[in-house]
This record gives C-alpha cells, sequence and structure tokens, in this order.
C-alpha cells in the first residue's frame, strides 16, 4: 500500500510553474499560466479566487482561526517563509529522515507540506518585510483560509521509499496520534493511495482521534495521478473527504477522484501556494481543496470551541451547495462548500457523525479479524446512509447523431445466444429425466 501526496502529475505540478519571489508584483511563467492583475499591488493574493467566490471572505466575519490548532501531516512545512512567520506552534518528524521539527522539506515532493499550509494558514507578510501585528494578516503574499489558527508540521516520507526505513504503515498511525496528543483539534492529511482498503495498524489511531474529538480531513485523490477511486486514508469512516472542482465549480477530471465516502467539493485547480524557498507555485489537485476545507472546520472551531467534531463536520456537508445527482453522490458529496453559510447559517444537531464511525466500523469488521497489519476490508458507507452506486467520471458526452444500431445488435444476439443457451439446457434436464424413468422401470422389473 504506497502512500502518497496529491499532487496530480509531476508535470502538472511544478514544472515551469514557479511564479515569482515573495516580493514579486505580477506572476508570470513560461505558460503564463496565469496572468497579471495590474489593479493590485500582490497579484499572488488576486489569484485567490476561492476566498470570495467560496464566502471565505466573509466567514471572516465570524471567525479567523483564533486559538485552533492544525495539524498538517505531510511533508514537512518550512515555517520559516514570510507568509508563515508565526503560524507554525510545533511539529516533528516520523520519518526518521527529516528535522525533529518537521520543518525540513523531505519525501517525494518536499515542496507539499508548504504549499498546503500557506493554503490552510498562511499570513500573507508585509511589503517592506516589517512584522505583522498580533492578529494581523499581510497585504502582500498568500492569506489561508484560517489566518489566525496554529500549525503543527509532522514530517513524513511519502512517495518514495523512506531512506530511514519506516513505511507509510508506521509514519500515518504515529504522526495522527503525535497530532492529537498535542493539541491538533483539526488534522489535514492532504495525501491518499490508490487502495480503499487500510491496514489494521491505522484503525487505534484513527480511533484514538475520534475518541478524542478530532475532525479529520483527507484528500480523495487525483484522476490525472492515477486515483481514479478514492484510497485511504480518505475512507476511513469519520473523516471528511474532499473532492476537487474545476474553476467553474463541475467536478474536476484529473485533480479529483470518486467514492461513496466523499463529504465536500472545494476547489482543486489553478490554485496558488507558497514553496519552501519564499516563491510561489501554480498547482492543482484534491491535496489543495483539502486545505480549504481544513481552514473552515478551523474557522468553526475557533467560533463554538465546545462544538464536537461530528456537529463540525455536520456544519459543513450540510450547508454545502447541492451538485451532481441529488443529495449525497459519489462525485460531489454532499455538495459544493460554501464557508459564509457553514459559518452563520442555523444547523440542527445531530447525534452522531453523518460520515460514520470508525469505532462502529471496528466493532463489526475486526471482531474475528486475528491482529496483522494485512489491510482491511474497504470501508462501508455510513450506516446511516443508503449505499450510493458508485459514479463514473466526468467525461466527454457522445454526439447527438451517434448510431443506435451497434449496441441494439449486440444485445439481439446476446439475447439469441441466452435463448439457446435455455433452450439447451431444458432439452438436457429432459432427457436425464426420461433416462431416469427408464432405469427406474428397469430396476423394479428385475425386483419382481
Amino acid at each position: 500500500m504506497g502512500v502518497h501526496n496529491n499532487l496530480p502529475t509531476t508535470a502538472a505540478r511544478l514544472a515551469a510553474v514557479v511564479l515569482a519571489s515573495v516580493t514579486s508584483a505580477a506572476l508570470a511563467c513560461s505558460a503564463l499560466l496565469m496572468p497579471a492583475a495590474p489593479a493590485h499591488a500582490d497579484t499572488i493574493r488576486d489569484a485567490e479566487y476561492w476566498i470570495s467566490e467560496y464566502g471565505i471572505d466573509k466567514a471572516w466575519s465570524v471567525s479567523q482561526g483564533a486559538g485552533v490548532t492544525v495539524a498538517v501531516i505531510d511533508s514537512g512545512v518550512n515555517g520559516g517563509v514570510a507568509d508563515l512567520k508565526g503560524a507554525v506552534s510545533g511539529g516533528t518528524d516520523v520519518s526518521g529522515a527529516g528535522q525533529p521539527d518537521g520543518q525540513e522539506p523531505i519525501g517525494a515532493e518536499p515542496e507539499h507540506g508548504t504549499l498546503v499550509a500557506t493554503v490552510l494558514a498562511g499570513r500573507g507578510h508585509s511589503p517592506d518585510g516589517s512584522p505583522l501585528s498580533g492578529g494581523s494578516t499581510g497585504s502582500d503574499g498568500i492569506v489561508g483560509v484560517a489566518p489566525q489558527a496554529n500549525l503543527l508540521t509532522v514530517s513524513t516520507w511519502l512517495g518514495s521509499p523512506n531512506p530511514a526505513g519506516p513505511t507509510d504503515l508506521q509514519q500515518i498511525p504515529a504522526a495522527v496520534r503525535w497530532a492529537v496528543d498535542h493539541g491538533a483539534k483539526v488534522i489535514n492529511m492532504s495525501l491518499g493511495s490508490s487502495s480503499p482498503d487500510w491496514p489494521r495498524s491505522w484503525d487505534d489511531a484513527f480511533l484514538y482521534a475520534e475518541q478524542k474529538d478530532v475532525v479529520v480531513v483527507a484528500a480523495a485523490g487525483n484522476r490525472g495521478g492515477g486515483s481514479v477511486q478514492v484510497g485511504a486514508p480518505a475512507t476511513i469512516p469519520g473523516v471528511l473527504t474532499v473532492a476537487g472542482l474545476d474553476r467553474q465549480e463541475h467536478a474536476s477530471v484529473d485533480a479529483s477522484s470518486q467514492g461513496v465516502s466523499i463529504g465536500v467539493s472545494a476547489p482543486a485547480e489553478q490554485l496558488v501556494g507558497g514553496l519552501p524557498d519564499g516563491t510561489y507555485a501554480q498547482w492543482a489537485g484534491s491535496s489543495g481543496a483539502t486545505p480549504i476545507v481544513a481552514g473552515v472546520a478551523a474557522l468553526i472551531r475557533a467560533k463554538w470551541p465546545d462544538m464536537s467534531a461530528e456537529q463540525v463536520i455536520n456544519r459543513i456537508i450540510s450547508t454545502a451547495k447541492d451538485a451532481g445527482a441529488p443529495g449525497h453522490d459519489p462525485i460531489y458529496g454532499y455538495g459544493i462548500l460554501n464557508a459564509e453559510a457553514a459559518l452563520t447559517a442555523d444547523v440542527p444537531q445531530v447525534t452522531a457523525n453523518p460520515l460514520g464511525s470508525i469505532a462502529d466500523w471496528i466493532r463489526v469488521h475486526r471482531r474475528d479479524s486475528p491482529a496483522s497489519s494485512a489491510p482491511a476490508a474497504p470501508a462501508a458507507p455510513p450506516a446511516t446512509e443508503t449505499p450510493v452506486a458508485e459514479g463514473s467520471a466526468p467525461s466527454p458526452v457522445a454526439a447527438a447523431d451517434s448510431s443506435p444500431w451497434p449496441p441494439l445488435v449486440v444485445l439481439g444476439f446476446g439475447g439469441l445466444v441466452l435463448a439457446i443457451l435455455v433452450g439447451g439446457t431444458w432439452h438436457l434436464l429432459t432427457l436425464r429425466r426420461r433416462r431416469r424413468s427408464t432405469a427406474s422401470e428397469s430396476f423394479h422389473k428385475l425386483l419382481q
């Protein structure tokens, strides 16, 4: 089971898309992926379209995440970049290959963790580099969804063999436990695998997070990276799984995946984020959608510190704008993120996590299983929800003048073959009954 960060492909990830330095007034790259916006001194900020289009700026009038600790389990976060100054309050390394404070970028995609962290809790910076006053955000650079939240960085080595030894099977549960023990109320996991299964060794860690009332947010994966279906940990019951949207709020073809465990959808294309060297990049993937949702969870937990994790998750999914098939579906989940509504709407209380419970799953599925690190069976949909058939990935619609005859011919031929098989079977059964009748009559004559 290989766990990896959720950038869709190496080419789409960062090849020739490092866009600008911290003080740049315009974004530029060889493909001119993002034109400059001369009306503003800092085009990086203008490129964060999700701040206004998904109601995050309106949610800030209610909360900016102050006092909430969010753990970023990823490739390590460089807290020294300008937009994260003062945001990282602690960290660790569970790979054995990084620095003890978790701030050294490591693994196959070392820049990934810093990209995620800036989208989640970037604080921006002042144009002249002067320190920001307490609780304020700078006018330049990346501002995250929860700019006043505190970050914990847990560095992991994913995506390639770990030179220090510990595998993802060991690193993931260690990372989750450390985050919970060090005060995280939200855990961001912009990582995933190609399998819906997870090893038994992960059960206790995710159960621990559930029991300690922690919101766990995970990426659905990317078709562009080979993840057609949602993989663990996003399949674990109770985890808030995030699918990706394109710029038009449609399900992203490359920067998302599908599965019954998806809870909500958020922007995943034409994202901007900060890199460990202080520059910026345009990127795509459900990796970027995940910290947007985790940031909203932090806003909610700051507004209502006593609200349970299950109520936080319910607020996010019940206020989402429905998309795709009515109700919950395996492409959009419960719909498109609406941060303003999540912070302001009147939402009824729930008695359980609408996305299920790992405790319930363990009680049912591990009941008779011997202790083992072998992968578990795929996670079942939440017990409170009618199972939903897997949806198909977004695809082009067939042309209107496409001929219907080939399917009809196939169906007709199939029906003919089925009729022949049924008739042949009936004929054989009739012959066998006649033979048995004849044999029985001969046997009775011998007895007489």
